[in-house]
């Protein structure tokens, strides 16, 4: 019998492979350069240079596993593009890592970093494991293991990793070590994400939720709603979206449902966030504990004023969001909403804050973290999350403009903001 660990993996793991079917995240992601490339008018060739990464590093890491046996797993690095600096992106474990996702992420990552002023491009990484199959020790030798893999082309100029899906600030604190030991000398900037005592960032762990409360605040008084007393259903409650729970809860928000891997609870009244935190299990997961249970897809159905997709890809469809009843969605989540399902909600009036803005805190925070580790001098946390609110807020403001100039949807504004920079970049440089 498969333990609850296995059982999420194997409900997120069918999940993916259905949504892997619908679309394929890179293509999507090139139609969206190419439109927002046509908007300001540039060339083919510019499309052409940003369409792909500039780099694509595939590799095999031998691990010795407790029984004796070697594996050798398949990682992947992408680095989109450096015209503005170096690259930076998170490494994600999980067994459906592919080189489209990878490659997709590490373009987002881009154009995150294009919105908010960064002088980063894009990267992103990724090992083929299931980490919920493997012992700490295994998944020690894997991290050091794709730090050795890839050493030559990542560093605190190159290209900086960070946490993402499945890996967190021990691992970061691992490979931040063998980076080190290859090097000859202590590399803090090497990587992000890592324990403060480590050099750290105060706010880090938090700081894609406290982003994405940031851009929702915004969007509400965009459109006169208060974010005291405003319904809000939030689609996943793992780390984003349990922190979001608790941050507009604790704004004064009704929070009117959240889902997890079994399913999603709702309630018009609001539901108590305090005590579904209190009593998650050691996966997260909350919804177990009740017999009203309903369907993600349900949840997203269900009446609320804000939207908050904080789970996977692909989430809302052409078939599910005429239903969306929403005035408001803010993507927390990378992809969840479907090209055609953008269209149908614009129509219908629905603001949409697209992933590469709400979900930019986390590369925002880690490049502050970036920063301090170079200067070797840390801030306190209000100093963190003020020079995160006035970054994003800049940034939700200029994209908001540069939709009303070109009269386009908030997704296609950020991809002209957001990709800007890099064209600007490399036609100096000589590129194009």
């Amino acid at each position: 019998m498969k333990n609850e660990g296995e059982k999420i993996m194997t409900v997120k793991s069918k999940v993916l492979q259905t949504n892997s079917e619908q679309v394929n995240v890179l293509d999507r992601t090139q139609s969206i350069i190419k439109q927002a490339l046509e908007k300001m008018n540039y060339s083919q060739e510019i499309f052409e240079l940003l369409k792909e990464p500039l780099r694509l590093l595939t590799v095999r890491i031998p691990i010795k596993m407790d029984d004796g046996t070697v594996k050798v797993f398949t990682g992947f690095r992408s680095q989109h593009n450096d015209s503005v600096g170096p690259t930076k992106g998170g490494i994600r474990f999980h067994p459906d890592v592919t080189i489209d996702e990878v490659k997709a992420l590490s373009i987002w990552m881009s154009i995150k970093c294009g919105i908010t002023g960064l002088p980063y491009g894009g990267g992103k990484g990724g090992i083929q494991c299931d980490p919920r199959e493997m012992s700490f020790a295994e998944l020690e030798r894997l991290s050091r293991g794709y730090v050795r893999a890839i050493s030559q082309i990542v560093g605190p100029t190159k290209d900086i990793p960070a946490p993402d899906v499945f890996t967190n600030s021990q691992i970061m604190s691992w490979m931040m070590d063998e980076y080190s030991h290859i090097r000859e000398f202590d590399s803090p900037g090497f990587i992000t994400g890592k324990p403060i005592v480590l050099g750290g960032s105060v706010g880090r762990e938090s700081s894609t939720a406290k982003g994405v409360t940031i851009v929702l605040e915004e969007a509400a008084k965009m459109v006169g709603i208060s974010v005291k007393g405003a319904k809000i259903n939030i689609q996943g409650f793992g780390n984003a979206g349990s922190y979001l729970a608790k941050f507009l809860y604790d704004e004064g928000a009704i929070i009117t449902g959240i889902s997890d891997a079994y399913g999603a609870i709702y309630d018009s009244e609001g539901l108590d966030i305090d005590y579904l935190l209190d009593n998650r299990d050691s996966f997260g997961t909350v919804t177990t504990l009740f017999s009203n249970v309903i369907t993600n897809q349900e949840l997203l159905e269900k009446p609320c004023d804000i939207l908050i997709p904080a789970a996977i890809a692909n989430q809302i469809t052409e078939e599910n969001a005429p239903y969306v009843q929403a005035k408001i969605i803010v993507e927390a989540a990378n992809g969840p909403t479907t090209m055609r399902g953008t269209e149908i909600l614009t129509n219908k009036g629905v603001i949409i804050v697209p992933d590469v803005l709400a979900s930019a805190g986390g590369v925002v925070v880690s490049y502050f973290e970036w920063v301090q580790n170079n200067q070797g001098y840390y801030w306190s946390e209000d100093e963190v999350e003020e020079k995160l609110r006035k970054i994003l807020v800049s940034s939700f403001n200029t994209v908001h403009e540069v939709s009303i100039q070109l009269q386009v949807n908030m997704r296609l504004a950020a991809y002209v903001v957001g990709l800007k920079r890099m064209v600007e970049a490399s036609k100096f440089r000589g590129w194009v």
